[in-house]
């Protein structure tokens, strides 16, 4: 049995899985294991300083797979401006067909992908933002639930029904469940709601490709679904963060409405993550992005192996487990 959707179907990948940008992570190395391991990632384009940086990256990832990969555009304000126009160009002159948007919507990049024949998948972390961004000529919706790592938006609601809401309201376009999906169980769930494939995050930064230090990988098989705090809540920012020191600290300074991002940029500052917990091991040395997905993992794998065992399991679900009860259904007396 093969795992055949819209989604593998669209962008020529041979299981609906999706590992989708994620900052500190989505590199070259990395989206070309997920892409020879028959699945679609994405490479992180503000990790790259310029246009040409990002070539180089896509040109390193081509060097390491044949398969399809894509690029990760997010649109987010910045002190410093981000040269999203330029990037927007290498991506369409270095072949890329697949681009993930978050952030606002794409308005002024479309036009130009959809000369190019770029396919775009937008997320989004509400229905009304999905329905906007299908109006604005997207081609797929990432939707996340408020399980998810990093931005779960402000209206708190959790995959289960954010899911299958989306796919109604936005049919007959594709839509990719992220948010809380970690393996094969979670896959063959978000296809029965509705969904064409998964979006998984943490589950592939515990994985042996993934450039991050050791020890987060570790706290990541250590942690429950418990294990993760919401900051900036006050600020209409919210982030979901791993459960530490920093991250407590956080939260607890901004029990005070009148707090503004001042009194804790020093604590929520990126590059204190990047360098501290996701170079240097130190796991309460800042904050550091997780989802609830966490309490779903177990260990360090491959991404071969990964993205295998989450197949094979879901193929094992729909066709024992759901198949069963179907069969034992239509045997019972009407």
């Amino acid at each position: 049995m093969a795992l055949k959707t819209r989604l593998t179907e669209m962008f020529g990948v041979e299981t609906p899985i999706v590992m989708g940008g994620m900052t500190g992570v989505g590199y070259a190395p990395l989206v070309a294991a997920v892409a020879n391991a028959g699945a679609l990632g994405f490479i992180t384009a503000h990790h790259s300083q310029t246009a040409e940086e990002l070539e180089k990256e896509i040109q390193r990832c081509r060097d390491l797979t044949d398969k399809p990969f894509g690029v990760n555009l997010t649109l987010l304000p910045s002190l410093n401006p981000i040269p999203y126009d330029e990037y927007r160009q290498a991506i369409i002159e270095s072949g890329i067909k697949i681009v993930e948007t978050a952030g606002r919507a794409p308005v002024d990049h479309i036009p130009a992908f959809k000369a190019a024949g770029v396919k775009v998948i937008h997320k989004c972390t509400s229905v009304r933002h999905s329905v906007s961004a299908v109006k604005y000529g997207v081609d797929v919706i990432s939707i996340d639930g408020f399980e998810c790592a990093g931005h779960p938006g402000e209206d708190d609601v959790g995959l289960i029904v954010l899911l299958p809401a989306t796919v109604d309201a936005v049919a007959p376009v594709p839509v990719i469940a992220s948010g809380g999906m970690a393996d094969g169980r979670s896959l063959a769930a978000a296809l029965a709601l509705g969904a064409d494939g998964v979006n998984m995050g943490t589950r592939f930064m515990a994985t042996r490709e993934c450039a991050i230090h050791e020890n987060v990988k570790q706290k990541i098989v250590e942690n429950t679904e418990r294990d993760t705090l919401l900051t900036n809540r006050t600020l209409r920012n919210t982030s979901r963060v791993a459960r530490n020191a920093v991250s407590e600290e956080v939260v607890a300074i901004q029990q005070d409405p009148t707090k503004t991002i001042d009194d804790v940029r020093h604590l929520v500052a990126g590059v204190r993550g990047r360098t501290n917990v996701m170079g240097a091991g130190d796991t309460d040395g800042g904050i550091w992005t997780v989802g609830q997905s966490q309490g779903l993992i177990h260990d360090v794998p491959t991404c071969a192996e990964l993205v295998h065992r989450i197949t094979r399991e879901a193929e094992e679900v729909i066709a024992a487990r759901l198949d069963v009860m179907l069969g034992k259904r239509a045997m019972a007396p009407a």
